[in-house]
């Protein structure tokens, strides 16, 4: 067989593959390996396939997309750090309005651990609407998991920001959907 490159890649390419098969334990098992898909492909590549691959798979089992809130959650060091971890909140924000609860949860939860290590600026700019779109969501799942992502919004927004999520929790406070 001709060497047609780095050898050392093909175990990654099929971790890769595997995100993709139509076998659950495959793409399981590549979901609990993302931050090793992560690290050969490198932070650029990372943010720019790898995430938004995953922002699209939300229509998964759902034990592969447990896995996948979990990951996330501890994915920072993997898209470059906390300067471009709002990367992350598009996968979980989806993550987290998906029907089953435990999916929900454990993206709000991983959510809230980006959004705590997120630089200031960017809480304002992308943690705090995200919030803002789950608690306005059309379907109370993405409402209820807002009311998780609260109060690491609120620690650390703005004085506006504060009176704006105030208002906010007070309108799902009021929501006449079962929550």
């Amino acid at each position: 067989m001709p060497d047609n490159g780095d050898d050392s890649l093909y175990p990654i390419a099929i971790l890769i593959d595997e995100l993709k098969n139509e076998d659950v334990a495959l793409r399981l098992n590549s979901i609990k390996r993302l931050g090793t898909i992560a690290l050969a492909l490198g932070e650029d590549r990372t943010r720019k396939e790898l995430i938004p691959f995953l922002t699209e798979s939300n229509d998964d089992e759902d034990e592969v997309l447990l896995a996948m809130a979990e990951e996330l959650g501890n994915f920072v060091r993997y898209v470059g750090g906390p300067q471009h971890a709002h990367v992350l909140l598009t996968p979980l924000e989806s993550l987290s309005a998906v029907e089953e609860t435990v999916v929900r949860d454990k993206a709000a939860e991983s959510m809230c651990k980006v959004g705590a290590q997120l630089p200031d600026g960017h809480v304002m700019e992308y943690f705090v609407p995200a919030v803002k779109r789950l608690a306005t969501g059309e379907w109370f799942t993405a409402r209820v998991s807002s009311t998780q992502l609260f109060a690491t919004a609120y620690a650390r927004a703005s004085s506006a920001g504060k009176t704006d999520l105030r208002s906010l929790f007070g309108q799902l406070c009021h929501d006449e959907t079962p929550m």
